[in-house]
């Protein structure tokens, strides 16, 4: 019995010698391939725990990760100093996600701040505009939405009094921020007395104006939705039910609504053709043997 122990145990030291050995040429193949693949592993900065719009980014908030040099985003940073440099605060500029990597288009320059004008596309411009409870649909606009810009005003080169007119100044427009709140992860509805919105420099100057001569309302828009080549504009003669009318006239081109899919039970009644004329009668009298032909007409009443 103790020879056998022996022997089972002598097997099994050579097994281990053997796992071990194995091991470890592996691993040194792996070490091997790795320091000779143009394709390793380089350290990227991310951030390790969520960062907001204009969340001040310190060392504690980053940590670095090794990320494949193939894939690798372009704008990282590859150390803290690199990113925090002589620690210079930065700020994010976008949300980011815990363990995503920071880019340098998501955060500020050097000792920057939270600034609308660096998330702006070059060529637009953010331009804020007063809002109302109802203005601002609740709410429920947010950074990030799309909307259409309405605007309620009175006419004054027309004729007569046509009351207030509601027109469609801008369409699908992005709302970069509502009040200070400029972080497109909001979900919770708020009401705001202000909007910022990202429009083009004319846009721009179309909503400064408008803001003088009415008042502007928002109206949410699907951002898949596609804009409308004319707008039309309503009067408060169009305040009924039913379709729009066009009570309103400017000189522009008015609504044509769509061709029916069928005509009303009043088109679809037969028009009573007039009775055509009688034919007049030909009636034959024989004296003798001479026949002769008259004419006559036929009697109005039969």
């Amino acid at each position: 019995m103790r020879g056998q122990g022996l022997i089972i145990l002598g097997v099994a030291i050579l097994i281990g010698l053997a796992a071990v050995f194995l091991a470890h040429n592996y691993l040194g193949r792996v070490e091997q391939r790795q320091a000779t693949s143009p394709q390793g592993m380089v350290k990227v900065a991310v951030a390790s725990a969520p960062l907001e719009f204009g969340t001040p980014i310190t060392p504690d908030k980053v940590k670095l990760v090794d990320w494949p040099a193939d894939s690798l985003p372009e704008g990282t940073f590859s150390s803290i100093p690199q990113l925090l440099p002589m620690n210079h605060t930065r700020v994010a500029l976008r949300p980011m996600a815990a363990n995503e990597p920071i880019l340098r288009s998501k955060i500020s320059g050097e000792g920057g701040r939270a600034a609308i004008s660096a998330v702006l596309d070059p060529t637009k411009r953010a331009v804020a505009v007063r809002l109302g409870d109802v203005a601002g649909v609740g709410g429920f606009v947010l950074p990030g939405d799309v909307v259409d810009v309405l605007i309620t005003r009175t006419p004054t080169n027309t004729t007569g009094n046509p009351g207030q007119i509601t027109d469609v100044l801008l369409q699908k427009v992005r709302v970069i921020a509502i009040d200070q709140d400029a972080s497109d992860n909001t979900d919770k509805p708020a009401i705001g007395k202000t909007a910022t919105l990202e429009v083009s420099q004319v846009d721009a100057q179309k909503l400064a104006l408008a803001q003088q001569v009415g008042q502007l309302s928002l109206a949410l828009v699907n951002p898949a939705a596609e804009t409308s080549p004319t707008v039309e504009t309503v009067s408060t003669e169009d305040l009924r039910d039913g379709a729009y009318v066009g009570g309103y006239s400017d000189g522009a081109p008015r609504y044509q609504p769509p061709p029916l899919a069928y005509a009303p039970p009043t088109a679809r009644a037969a028009v009573r053709k007039p009775p055509a004329p009688n034919p007049d009668l030909t009636v034959m009298v024989v004296r003798g043997t001479k026949d002769s032909s008259y004419e006559v007409g036929r009697y109005v009443g039969r």
